[in-house]
């Protein structure tokens, strides 16, 4: 083997180690719940215990952008600041409780058909830049399990508008409306308010943050 041949064959190995060891950026995009998401057992937390446990925590970086109190239009307008400019190749999008919530109120909520405007041409832009997107549909305003919360028919319709959005783009979709539903069928058979996956009805708990780690990292892991 001559001294040339050695040096590439070097070079090569040196390439495929930095290929094997670079790290997936993955970004959570959303509001006050994945604020919180980054604190000491938040559901981006245990995302990265999840991944520790199956030996894939190299493959991974893990960051969150959220921001209390955001709506889509919020997401729509720090995008290119918060999640473009760190170049993730995958965005988590978790949001549309507060696009719903505010209606009520502040009277500051998101009207359906802008919604969907706002989060298409979201989903446009990101994926003009090859990101792998993950949307996920907005847990819960209540935990009612007899539909009624005074919100269920809004955030039904709005999970609704992201189920398409994901089948149309064929895009992953983390249905967490749909699992907390289920898992309150489950586990609240004296149909509370909150306290189950929430501590107020919206922001998550501790068995909510764990749930919600699960399900993301379901869609997550073999990317």
């Amino acid at each position: 083997m001559n001294l040339t041949t050695s040096v590439l064959l070097v070079s090569a190995l040196l390439l495929m180690g930095t290929i094997t060891l670079q790290k997936k950026k993955v970004i959570f995009f959303g509001d006050s719940i994945t604020q919180a998401g980054v604190e000491p057992g938040g559901y981006i937390v245990k995302v990265g215990e999840l991944a520790s446990k199956e030996n894939k925590a190299d493959a991974f970086e893990f960051s969150g952008a959220g921001i209390g109190g955001n709506k889509i239009y919020d997401l729509y307008l720090r995008m290119d600041d918060d999640v473009l400019s760190r170049n993730p190749d995958v965005v988590v999008i978790y949001v549309g409780v507060n696009d719903v919530w505010h209606k009520r109120l502040t009277g500051t909520g998101t009207d359906a058909d802008k919604f969907e405007k706002f989060y298409n041409a979201m989903i446009t832009k990101m994926k003009a830049k090859n990101i792998n997107i993950i949307l996920c549909t907005p847990a819960a305003i209540g935990e009612r399990t007899d539909s009624s919360n005074e919100l269920d028919g809004d955030l039904n319709q709005y999970s609704k508008i992201i189920r398409r959005l994901a089948m149309t783009n064929n895009l992953g979709l983390v249905d967490l409306r749909k699992s907390f539903i289920d898992y309150n069928l489950k586990n609240n058979p004296e149909n509370k308010e909150s306290g189950i996956l929430t501590t107020d009805r919206v922001h998550l708990n501790e068995k909510g943050n764990v749930l919600v780690a699960e399900e993301m990292w379901k869609a997550i892991r073999n990317l």
